[in-house]
């Protein structure tokens, strides 16, 4: 059997079957965790410019779950719905335009509201500008996890705040999927990391991780902890939750210093004088994973795996990460 294309001549061929169905964690409405069951679905049909993974992981984001409960819809979305915006595996076919891949290759991608499907399932439908090989030093199931996280930490901080050597730096959240990555690629950038986390537990991972200190995020006294740390202020603030918390580390910027946070912070901060605020999105595409996998081996980047699920136990994964305190990354294993 063969994959159905859209294209003509097909998608090139795998040397093995690949089947017509597949199953997936999908949802026919909107709702809770609960309304995420087992579906059997058709594969996607597979444009020029695509690749056709089948996955190994699927990364589960608070995103995914806020896209389950209908709080935001992408673009062209329909039911059933099958979340999920980044994760790993083997390439099985490609569009006759794609240049760059082999089937065969493993690799990883992040596609945010992909218009074939999202990443619970068995096989997924991709540009293959969202598409990346493997770094070396990372394995599947690492790979899976950080396509979304990945390039949210590494765009915060080279791109948006633009990081330098010895500039002090609050990661605000930095232990949960993206902040544990942001810590690292932070050190690896030069910078002094002061990491606000929860709990003793998420302020041991961040330590783990190389911030130079911590404090707990909900009740220290972060403008505290800045000025041991930092006495003439802090330079930049790399948030991944909002609220009051995050007002108290912009309190302990310097003047002209900034701030940095990903869309879907909630709240997002009031206006600081003297404080730029950049709100940004992660942006994929061929140099953006290029400069990520130079990143990601450079730094010997680690990535905590909070939790496994399996396909079947999507829904309990949503669960799990709607209760919070997430110490890294939570996924689904497909293999």
């Amino acid at each position: 059997m063969a994959v159905k294309t859209k294209e003509k001549p097909a998608a090139a061929k795998t040397g093995e079957p690949i089947p017509e169905t597949m199953l997936a964690a999908a949802c026919d409405r909107f709702g809770g965790p609960e309304v995420l069951s087992l579906h059997k679905l058709k594969l996607p049909e597979l444009d020029r410019g695509e690749v056709l993974i089948e996955l190994d992981t699927s990364g589960v984001g608070i995103w995914d779950a806020e896209m389950r409960a209908g709080e935001f819809q992408p673009e062209g979305m329909s039911f059933p719905l099958v979340p999920g915006t980044d994760g790993s595996g083997r390439i099985v076919a490609l569009g006759s335009n794609v240049r760059r891949f082999r089937v065969g290759d493993q690799v990883y991608a992040y596609s945010f509201g992909n218009p074939k499907g999202g990443f619970y399932a068995r096989y997924v439908a991709v540009g293959a500008e969202k598409v990346s090989v493997i770094p070396k030093n990372l394995d599947l199931q690492e790979a899976g996890a950080i396509g979304t996280t990945g390039l949210t930490a590494l765009q915060g901080v080279d791109d948006v705040l633009k990081l330098r050597r010895d500039e002090s730096v609050i990661v605000h959240g930095a232990s949960g999927g993206v902040g544990t990555l942001a810590v690292q690629f932070a050190k690896w950038r030069g910078a002094r990391v002061l990491a606000t986390a929860s709990g003793e537990d998420g302020q041991a991972v961040a330590r783990r991780l190389g911030a130079d200190i911590t404090v707990d995020g909900r009740l220290g006294d972060i403008p505290g902890a800045a000025r041991a740390f930092a006495p003439d202020g802090i330079d930049a603030v790399l948030a991944f939750t909002g609220g009051d918390s995050l007002e108290r580390c912009l309190d302990a910027l310097k003047p002209g210093g900034r701030a940095a946070w990903p869309n879907g912070v909630d709240p997002v901060p009031e206006k600081h004088k003297g404080i730029r605020l950049l709100s940004y999105d992660a942006v994929p595409g061929v140099r953006e994973f290029d400069a990520l996998n130079r990143a990601v081996e450079a730094s010997r980047l680690q990535v905590p795996i909070a939790a496994r699920f399996a396909l079947a136990q999507a829904a309990e994964a949503h669960r799990r990460i709607e209760q919070g305190h997430v110490l890294g990354k939570i996924v689904l294993r497909l293999a």
